[in-house]
């Protein structure tokens, strides 16, 4: 545990400067341990203890995009004694979360949203009158966001006293054009020029005349500093800016942070570090140290082997079939290697395309792409593709494009908690007009339905398959919409994709009870096919159907309401799916658990229903 000063606004520089050091330690320690997102932190070490010497987070509202840097900040807000629960099920996030802690001031987990929520705050503040202030923290990367740009675009024409701080680890903005500019950068940021500067305007405001002089002046300051420095898309946009600054002095972020927070107006503050600074081997391999899992801290390597995943199937089926058809291509929102497309990059790069985090883009592309005789693959995580809901309706659906989405990461995705679960897609995908959904329940149909999805289906298609690997149902794809894997008597278990492992797993314990379970498998889930499983439940006259989705708009409710429709009495439904609040976080086993969708309490809960339905049988006789 780190020993944290009560008061960081009083702490000197040279305590900052071990402060920061300690962190960095600590971060290592922990992410070791608990696996995480390391490098991204290391990278906001000094700025997150120099934000926190200069602002209260108890009542200034610090909102961070995406989030995954925010492990210092829970740290120094009380929450270091728990870190060793970092991720795990019941212990802490691994994102703001404001229900752990007042000091965290917006649920996030997805990127580019930060300013957007921090111009909503500060308009609260003001028509509220109330005294506190507003600090937006995003990366590089979230400026390959669209909403990014429409939150800088407000929040500059706002006129609102809040602080943008651009942490820029990727110069994804203009390079700084040689060494004048390099030189004008810090003479601008100079303690002497940022009093001279207030002062000035003080003074040239009090008067006419000096307004006068202070217009003129400022357009030649501008018109130089447009020539030579990289800050005029900011300014353009309202803000004032200041930087690029270094972003690991902690002395030279808390000096300016306290000019910046006595502004008026939108301000702007350009900070430049590196990602994974301070551990040898996430400076370099950022990447890989991005997310990991547990690692040895001195050497680097994974604690475990790396196991082959439903991405890695998935991105060797479509090399394969890419290899055949010139005009299949590969798209991804910045999610290269968790998607299974590195291999596909490497060979086929004139047909491989990362967007950025954008995947409304991203979509409305596959639809251009198709209209004009393409075949785009999406590959995107559940939890990512619900962004581009529009685009989908708008741009692929009315037109019936054929466009192959890849949703990856599909159900409960473990430790990311809330904010990344792959459990809306079920629902919102039936609701798009021609939209085909197929579930693999193993990479062998994978790879059979992918290339079905992409030389069979006409109009959007598809595919969703879960974080992980295969269970023990290991048979190919059968071609059809609905196999029965088990034949029964009694109960009619359905489901789809990898939860037909756990209802196998269930039939096997509940045959040793004497009761027989027909498992129905679903391989077409939108739309929803009947033949087979209305078929099995009339001769059963029970469906216990189970699923990882929310309830709402899940293909069991569609079931029911078609076995209704259709005049198909039952003895008993039953719908075991999510239910209507999004899991926790936590290993994908302990979810299942929680949900009653493992195969233990499946086999538990029928064996009750049944037992009293033969309890009632035999008291009616």
């Amino acid at each position: 545990m780190l020993d944290i000063p009560n008061n960081l606004h009083l702490i000197t520089d040279a305590e900052a400067v071990s402060l920061c050091a300690a962190l960095r330690q600590r971060l290592v320690e922990v992410v070791s341990r608990s696996g995480g997102h390391l490098a991204s932190n290391l990278g906001a070490v000094e700025l997150t203890v120099a934000l926190h010497r200069v602002f209260a987070p108890e009542r200034d509202r610090i909102v961070f995009d995406v989030g995954h840097q925010c492990y210092c900040h829970k740290m120094l807000t009380g929450r270091d004694s728990l870190m060793e629960t970092l991720r795990s099920f019941g212990g802490v996030s691994g994102f703001p979360k404001p229900g752990e802690s007042v000091c965290d001031a917006f649920t996030v987990g997805h990127a580019s949203t930060a300013v957007s929520a921090a111009v909503g705050m500060a308009r609260a503040r003001t028509l509220q009158k109330k005294d506190y202030h507003v600090v937006a923290l995003l990366g590089d990367g979230a400026l390959t966001g669209g909403l990014a740009y429409e939150g800088l675009s407000d929040a500059g024409n706002s006129g609102e006293p809040l602080l943008v701080i651009l942490n820029d680890n990727g110069m994804s903005i203009t390079r700084s054009v040689g060494g004048v500019a390099e030189h004008l950068a810090r003479q601008r940021l100079k303690p002497q020029y940022l009093s001279f500067k207030k002062g000035y305007r003080k003074v040239m405001g009090a008067f006419s005349l000096g307004r006068h002089v202070y217009k003129v002046t400022h357009k030649i300051k501008t018109a130089v500093k447009e020539t030579l420095l990289p800050c005029s898309l900011f300014e353009d946009m309202g803000f004032t800016y200041l930087g690029p600054v270094d972003g690991h002095d902690v002395k030279g972020l808390t000096r300016l942070l306290k000019y910046a927070k006595d502004l008026e107006g939108p301000v702007l503050l350009h900070v430049r570090t590196v990602k994974g600074k301070g551990y040898g081997p996430a400076e370099a391999e950022p990447d890989r140290f991005h997310g990991i899992g547990p690692f040895d801290p001195v050497t680097g390597r994974g604690l475990s082997q790396r196991k082959r995943c439903f991405s890695d199937a998935f991105g060797e089926s479509l090399c394969a079939l890419a290899e055949k058809d010139g005009r299949i291509c590969a798209v991804t929102a910045a999610m290269q290697p968790g998607t299974g497309l590195d291999g596909f990059a490497q060979r086929f790069p004139e047909r491989f395309f990362d967007v950025g985090i954008a995947e409304g883009h991203a979509v409305t592309m596959c639809a251009g792409m198709a209209k004009q005789g393409m075949i785009p693959v999406f590959a995107v995580y559940s939890t990512f593709l619900q962004r581009a809901y529009d685009m989908l309706l708008h741009d692929v659906a009315l037109q019936n494009l054929h466009v192959v989405f890849c949703v990856d990461r599909a159900g409960v995705v473990g430790e990311d908690g809330e904010t990344h679960h792959g459990v809306f897609d079920v629902g919102f995908l039936d609701m798009i007009p021609g939209m085909t959904v197929l579930a693999p329940a193993n990479y062998a149909e994978l790879h059979s339905m992918l290339e079905y999805a992409v030389h069979e289906v006409k109009g959007p298609v598809a595919l969703r398959y879960p974080r992980g690997g295969e269970g023990d149902y290991g048979e190919p794809w059968d071609g059809q919409s609905v196999t029965v894997l088990r034949p029964g008597r009694d109960v009619t278990l359905a489901g789809y994709g990898t939860q037909v492992d756990a209802l196998l797993a269930a039939a096997e314990l509940l045959e040793k009870d004497n009761i027989s379970a027909e498992v129905v498998k679903l391989n077409i889930i939108t739309p929803l096919p009947k033949g087979l499983l209305f078929d099995s439940i009339e001769k059963t006259g029970n469906l216990w159907f189970y699923e990882e989705c929310m309830e709402f708009n899940c293909v069991g409710r569609r079931v029911a309401a078609d076995l209704a429709l259709a005049g198909i009495s039952t003895r008993y439904i039953a719908l075991r799916n999510l239910g209507d609040k999004v899991p926790p976080q936590g290993t994908a086993k302990e979810l299942r658990w929680m949900n009653n969708l493992d195969a233990g309490s499946i086999a538990r809960q029928v064996k009750e229903v049944t037992d009293l339905e033969k309890a009632a049988g035999r008291t009616s006789g």
